[in-house]
């Protein structure tokens, strides 16, 4: 199975990705930015524990969008209530991973 990139911004860390090994930490989906993140050393907000629910995890992806899972309707619905948000938001522990992908942590 190839690996992907997934870079980090503004910390500049870039891991390599395998998903045969998911989940990495067990927060959030398996395999989802924040589940990467957290396993990598790179600090997301999550007070929900990854359940999709607060916002906290909130993030902003620069390049790969086409790269992670589908948005499913209550994560929708949790990043329309955030007054940061926009077409480029996701929640951390929803996004899996299937490709490359550069997020920026706000």
């Amino acid at each position: 199975m190839p690996t992907h990139k997934v870079t980090f911004l503004p910390a500049d860390v870039t891991v390599d990705v395998d998903p045969s090994l998911y989940p990495y930490h067990r927060l959030g989906k398996p395999g989802s930015l924040l589940d990467i993140a957290l396993a990598n050393g790179v600090g997301i907000r999550h007070a929900c524990d990854g359940m999709g629910a607060c916002g906290s995890c909130h993030v902003l992806i620069e390049q790969g969008m086409e790269n992670l899972s589908e948005s499913e309707d209550e994560e929708v619905d949790v990043i329309n209530r955030l007054p940061n948000s926009d077409l480029s938001s996701r929640l951390a522990c929803q996004a899996v991973v299937h490709g490359d992908v550069r997020v920026r942590i706000p």
